[in-house]
């Protein structure tokens, strides 16, 4: 069983989106997939008058800006999905975190970027019974707060959480790149000291930073996690490994 992330510049292409949802019914392995959406949440704030704030690649999240979460990634973005993936003939379900408690966080940075939160608790029994079901969930990260409100959590921060509470044997954070660079080369793999370096040095940058803290973490304790583009999804060989130790082995040499 895999976790699948998807987001980046291309997550609003319908081609896209197809593409990613023949490739999963095309793979037949038992898949959760969790979605951003953060370019969609942007674009409506600025309808709305809101211009986004971001710190360290996290969105500042004041009341009106969660609103504006939810709309998009529990309405619009979840729904897609769920149709794009049914549409490829898999059958899927969408929720969001907040339905029936299942991710429960608490408010994040000491409140500083307001309903800006990081995930605890996964009711990981909840989904398994789904997958028993044939169902593939499609997750909405916006999650239920120890105070019952919302909270807008990192997308990759949920995949990576829900992977380790289900013990995934793969985590994959699919976008519109490849993989992740190193001195301007793309690596097949990366390990605990070179990815801080890169995010210590910025050239981990935007939303790679967060992506790449994710898969940090979840390396910890799931099979395998990779970070590239969707070939990943039918090609055990594609994209950037992410190793918690330091055994890795950069493409090409």
């Amino acid at each position: 069983m895999r976790v699948i992330k998807v987001g980046g510049n291309l997550a609003e292409d319908a081609g896209w989106m197809r593409d990613v949802a023949r490739a999963v019914a095309a793979s037949g392995v038992e898949t959760v997939l969790v979605h951003g959406g953060g370019k969609e949440v942007s674009d409506l704030q600025r309808v709305l008058g809101l211009e986004p704030e971001w710190r360290d690649g996290l969105r500042m999240t004041t009341p009106a800006v969660l609103d504006v979460v939810r709309m998009v990634l529990s309405g619009s973005v979840n729904k897609r999905w769920a149709a794009t993936l049914q549409d490829a003939g898999v059958d899927a379900l969408g929720v969001s975190g907040e339905d029936a408690g299942l991710l429960s966080g608490r408010v994040s940075h000491g409140g500083a970027l307001g309903r800006t939160g990081e995930l605890r608790t996964v009711r990981a029994e909840l989904i398994r019974r789904w997958l028993g079901m044939g169902l593939t969930p499609v997750i909405s990260p916006v999650t239920r707060g120890a105070d019952g409100g919302g909270l807008n959590v990192n997308a990759d921060d949920a995949a990576a959480g829900i992977a380790a509470a289900l013990e995934a044997d793969e985590l994959l954070f699919v976008s519109d790149v490849r993989g992740v660079r190193s001195g301007g080369t793309e690596v097949s793999a990366l390990d605990a000291d070179e990815a801080d370096a890169l995010l210590s040095s910025g050239e981990a940058a935007g939303g790679m930073r967060p992506k790449l803290r994710a898969a940090l973490r979840a390396a910890e304790s799931v099979g395998a996690v990779r970070i590239g583009d969707l070939e990943m999804i039918t090609d055990g060989a594609a994209g950037t490994r992410i190793h918690p130790t330091r055994e890795t082995a950069h493409a090409g040499d």
